[in-house]
């Protein structure tokens, strides 16, 4: 089995060998989902934008299947305090962004903002890419499982506030979500979940990746959690 793990300009690549019987619902959304089921915000036809990856990496913890997130520090220029996924923009080191670049880039930030080891890493699947217009980001979400659990914090703290795993149980429960409204008039899914409220571009994957794997439970799409204009 070839593992995606190598962040210093070796091989990578992509493979559901081993992959526990849950998670493989994930990796069948991965492979059959379409842009436009995920978001309405598409990359630029004209190629501009940078070139960005998060990693959707699923582990499994005490209570069960889990995923990790981050809270971004409050001192960014863009997203800041908000939750995310671990990620960020393309180095030139990673390589070609039509090719593995995003793979290696997803692995690299998140090494270097939760202190993870790469190498428990696997990654078996890759969303399509998708654009965040506020930051003008192109983004390409790559799912991985987190095969062998290493310790993870903050590394940076201008860069992270603080790094925590949510538990997939959490996110499902109709407790636990809400809608986001913005005084633009956005509105997007949102959890509350581990003293966080997760929206935008993180909570609208996870929605939908919850929904396309077949776990999502109903729930209160009325519950309406405000943001301010600073968000």
């Amino acid at each position: 089995m070839t593992r995606a793990s190598d962040t210093q300009g070796g091989a990578v690549a992509l493979s559901k060998d081993g992959l526990p019987a849950w998670l493989r619902p994930v990796a069948d959304a991965g492979e059959t989902v379409q842009p436009l089921q995920l978001s309405r915000f598409l990359p630029p036809e004209d190629g501009g934008g940078r070139q960005s990856a998060v990693l959707i990496l699923f582990g499994e913890g005490e209570r069960g299947p889990e995923l990790l997130l981050m809270e971004r520090a409050s001192s960014l220029r863009s997203h800041a305090g908000q939750p995310s996924f671990p990620g960020g923009a393309l180095d030139p080191q990673d390589g070609d962004p039509q090719g593995d670049g995003p793979l290696r880039a997803a692995l690299r930030e998140a090494e270097e903002e939760t202190g993870l080891d790469p190498a428990g890493v696997q990654l078996f699947g890759v969303l399509p890419k998708l654009y965040i217009p506020v930051s003008e980001f192109v983004v390409t979400p790559v799912l991985g499982w987190w095969r062998e659990p290493s310790p993870v914090g903050v590394v940076d703290p201008n860069e992270t506030a603080r790094v925590f795993t949510v538990p997939v149980a959490d996110l499902t429960d109709p407790a636990n979500r809400a809608t986001t409204y913005h005084p633009s008039g956005h509105r997007g899914p949102a959890f509350l979940v581990e003293s966080a409220l997760v929206w935008g571009f993180t909570a609208g994957v996870i929605d939908r990746l919850l929904h396309y794997a077949g776990w999502e439970r109903p729930w209160d799409r009325e519950k309406l959690v405000p943001l301010d204009w600073r968000s």
